[in-house]
């Protein structure tokens, strides 16, 4: 629940009931982001006064910097009618603060205690704009304020170095064994394309691919170099499909969720259920479903179309208990700025299309938190 507990003692009783007024009015507003109110929620409501001014402070539990205006202008909206008697003719300032929880994860490694949630992006099938979304996604979190890294899951097709501009670069090994994460574009990173040469294929069985994807996971020093030393979200970037690797992931870690990344086609969609019952059965939760390609605009004539169908991804977040997180455009800039090594965030971060991935990133997020705030994670448990 929301605390509303601050001292006001050293102010008058018309001051404080009035602050109390605020304080219980704050905490009646829905954060767009969990569609709860924050009365409801984990977050922290400080209320002030000072010289004629009520300081107002809200403290979300995922990473929303670029949300202060927003807030700020329904907290003054809200609050605005009872600025009267002992606290006429003052003034609202309001501030917007993120304090990211750390998910229960037990016994890691101890190269994941600087890691506070892994969320895993995955798809049922490949085609699907699955590591074009998750490379976009740990941008709009870092950009709206967390400490991310990524993590290129997809051993079979690692596409990391290309989508952030980083071909031919090697990370750092210290101790003979820990690799340093490659810094890219204000994320944390670790590829298998940073150890293989780009002509070598990674034809493995699927005991080496889960090795490989382990020993980058563990080995590497996630959280160095950052700030506080530690990171707020990795991000798996998951290959397509069920397979071992998927496995090995939600058995050696606890994952905070998955997204799911799907397209409206039935087919996808189809595949994508059964990425949504695979964590499912390893009780990792289910963040929520990005549909993406679900809209084409037409370059000439700006005629909008859902050339591969419509209402698939909702559908399929309401049959399985889950929300829609946000849908993306089929869009030739997308494609050809994540090719170029400047994924949409980071080449137009104040563009529409980065808004709907800023926009995804903190519903993720939020969920995140939501889960945190349960009794902890559930075992995993496999048959």
């Amino acid at each position: 629940m929301t605390d509303h507990h601050q001292d006001h003692s050293d102010l008058s009783p018309e001051i404080q009931a009035g602050l109390e007024r605020i304080a219980e009015t704050v905490g009646a507003l829905e954060d767009p982001s969990t569609g709860v109110v924050l009365d409801a929620l984990d977050a922290d409501i400080e209320v002030g006064f000072d010289d004629s001014t009520v300081y107002v402070g809200v403290t979300l539990g995922y990473p929303c910097a670029s949300q202060q205006p927003h807030w700020a202008q329904r907290v003054q909206a809200a609050c605005e009618p009872l600025l009267q008697g002992a606290l006429a003719c003052s003034e609202i300032q309001f501030d917007l603060f993120s304090d990211i929880q750390r998910t229960d994860a037990g016994e890691v490694p101890d190269s994941l205690r600087a890691v506070k949630n892994i969320i895993a992006v995955a798809s049922g099938k490949g085609g699907v704009g699955k590591s074009t979304t998750a490379v976009n996604l740990a941008l709009a979190l870092a950009a709206e304020g967390a400490a991310v890294g990524l993590l290129d899951a997809d051993i079979y097709g690692p596409s990391l170095p290309t989508m952030l501009g980083t071909e031919g670069l090697r990370p750092e090994v210290q101790g003979g064994k820990f690799f340093v994460p490659i810094p890219a574009q204000g994320l944390q990173t670790m590829s298998l394309g940073y150890l293989l040469t780009e002509d070598t294929p990674a034809v493995w069985r699927g005991p080496m691919a889960s090795g490989a994807l382990n020993q980058m996971l563990t080995q590497t020093l996630w959280g160095a170099g950052s700030e506080h030393g530690e990171l707020d979200y990795l991000v798996v970037d998951m290959p397509p499909g069920t397979g071992d690797i998927q496995l090995t992931l939600s058995q050696k870690v606890a994952l905070a969720g998955a997204v799911i990344v799907t397209t409206p086609q039935d087919l996808a969609l189809v595949d994508a259920i059964k990425g949504v019952e695979m964590f499912r059965k390893v009780s990792v939760p289910v963040l929520g479903i990005v549909e993406n390609m679900a809209l084409h605009t037409c370059s000439k004539c700006g005629h909008e179309e859902p050339i591969f169908g419509a209402g698939g991804g909702d559908r399929m977040a309401a049959d399985y208990d889950t929300r829609m997180l946000g849908q993306l455009p089929l869009a030739m800039a997308i494609r050809q700025q994540t090719d170029g090594g400047s994924p949409t965030v980071a080449a137009e971060p104040e563009g529409k299309v980065a808004a709907l991935y800023r926009e995804i990133a903190r519903a993720a997020a939020a969920q995140v938190w939501l889960g945190a705030s349960d009794d902890g994670m559930p075992e995993i448990e496999l048959d």
